[in-house]
């Protein structure tokens, strides 16, 4: 059992029967009272966000997340399929429990499934991604003077600002974690 005051973020607690990820927290002591412990928290099932506040009496129970190694195969409709890369176990996983993964999913993509009481809740993204630019608009001459950048869609269907040297057809790098450009590939 773990108390608000051992919080840290990117622990995993069980609240009210279903997991969560401590995503931030702040403590507040009110005079001679109470400590109290305002957090925010991400549902992992759902990808909601919420804002909680406990006192520093609560437990919560630990929640054990297992990472399995599998390879990102391919769609059919709102399903994407996953293999295990140990037994070559297929899993299909919907739309809703991908979330923003879908921006970076490409086939081949190998990542971890993240398992919860024997059922997947999501995906780890590796850092960065690889993707080729499928549309983007031509720079002209002088445009890098003016700093900054221009948008470009990937063949995920993911749309970002990338510098002006970048063209269609170009391989580039995107960090998964803020969705932005990284370098040219």
């Amino acid at each position: 059992m773990v108390s608000p005051n051992e919080f840290r973020n990117g622990m995993t607690i069980e609240w009210e029967g279903e997991p969560y990820i401590v995503l931030g927290f702040q403590q507040t002591q009110l005079g001679r009272g109470d400590t109290f412990f305002r957090t925010k928290l991400k549902h992992m099932r759902s990808g909601a966000i919420i804002e909680q506040k406990f006192r520093d009496k609560d437990r919560f129970p630990r929640v054990r997340i297992e990472k399995v190694a599998m390879q990102y195969l391919y769609s059919d409709g709102d399903r994407h399929f996953f293999m295990d890369t140990q037994s070559y176990d297929q899993m299909p996983l919907n739309d809703d429990q991908l979330g923003d993964s879908l921006k970076y999913l490409k086939e081949n993509t190998p990542l971890s499934v993240l398992m919860y009481d024997g059922s997947a809740i999501g995906v780890e993204l590796p850092t960065t991604v690889d993707l080729k630019v499928t549309s983007t608009p031509p720079s002209f001459r002088g445009d890098t003077a003016s700093g900054g950048g221009k948008p470009a869609t990937v063949e995920t269907g993911l749309t970002l600002n990338v510098p002006f040297f970048v063209n269609e057809g170009d391989i580039i790098r995107v960090d998964t974690r803020t969705g932005e450009y990284v370098e040219r590939v």
